[in-house]
């Protein structure tokens, strides 16, 4: 039998997600604020396309937690 769908924790296993994104975002950008200049520039690109990529799972993860919300 399947386990009834439980959206209780929702919002909050959301903001947890959101929560760790950002830090992880900002611990790149402060990354990239102390070695630019040290590290190539392949590696830069790349920490630079994972930010992005993280910009847009914020702001998936914000849009699903204000849809979570309105249930």
């Amino acid at each position: 039998m399947a386990k009834p769908d439980n959206r209780a924790d929702n919002e909050v296993h959301l903001q947890n997600h959101i929560d760790h994104t950002l830090a992880n975002l900002r611990e790149a950008e402060d990354y990239l604020d102390d070695h630019a200049d040290e590290i190539p520039s392949d590696e830069k690109q790349a920490i630079e396309a994972k930010n992005d990529r993280r910009k847009s799972s914020i702001n998936a993860f914000i849009a699903e937690k204000k849809d979570e919300a309105r249930r």
